[in-house]
């Protein structure tokens, strides 16, 4: 097999989509990229992030590799868990204080910027719906996020939300309550669990 061969099928077997990064770790110089895009065989999507003609974007991949201090949130994290039924227009990232924000906002994206010691928490690996993964806060850690008034995230899904968590078979309400209390939202999500817990 000839060696661009051999890439274009590690490209076919990464969901059609591959990152001027994963391209050096694979042992390969950025001058099979550019070739490649001058074939048509590859898209630029966005700044390192390259794309094979027949394949459709991932777009929850492609902002995680472009902003890889942001953790998906909020609406964007209740679509991923499937919490919610709405898709998301715009994606919800989280970043720490101390990252500058404006790229991030001028791409579109929601941003939310929060202090370093809870950055991390409740922190995972996701699949998209294209079965990559990507970095996202856990259904608890957003159910803490969505009832802060600051979010601006509507009742309705707040609700729905709440109800869907609690069908779920792997929630962990001990870990909830004590995410709920690390960040200061213990009462309101208390009331929503004894609600919807009756």
């Amino acid at each position: 097999m000839k060696r661009i061969d051999q890439l274009i099928e590690n490209i076919k077997i990464n969901n059609g989509m591959i990152s001027s990064k994963e391209l050096t770790k694979m042992g390969f110089s950025r001058g099979y990229l550019k070739y490649l895009v001058e074939k048509g065989v590859l898209e630029k999507e966005s700044r390192g992030i390259y794309v094979l003609q027949e394949y459709f974007p991932d777009e929850f991949l492609v902002a995680q590799n472009k902003y890889s201090r942001g953790i998906f949130s909020l609406n964007t994290a209740l679509f991923l868990h499937n919490l919610t039924d709405r898709t998301p227009g715009a994606f919800n990232m989280t970043f720490p204080a101390t990252y500058n924000l404006s790229n991030p906002k001028k791409e579109g994206l929601l941003c939310t910027s929060i202090i370093q010691e809870n950055y991390l928490l409740g922190a995972e690996s996701v699949k998209t719906p294209y079965s990559n993964e990507v970095l996202c806060y856990n259904a608890e850690r957003t159910l803490c996020d969505i009832v802060k008034v600051t979010n601006h995230v509507d009742s309705y899904v707040i609700v729905q939300a709440f109800k869907e968590y609690l069908k779920k078979k792997d929630k962990n309400i001990f870990l909830l309550s004590s995410y709920a209390k690390q960040l200061k939202v213990e009462d309101k999500v208390n009331r929503y669990l004894e609600v919807l817990m009756c």
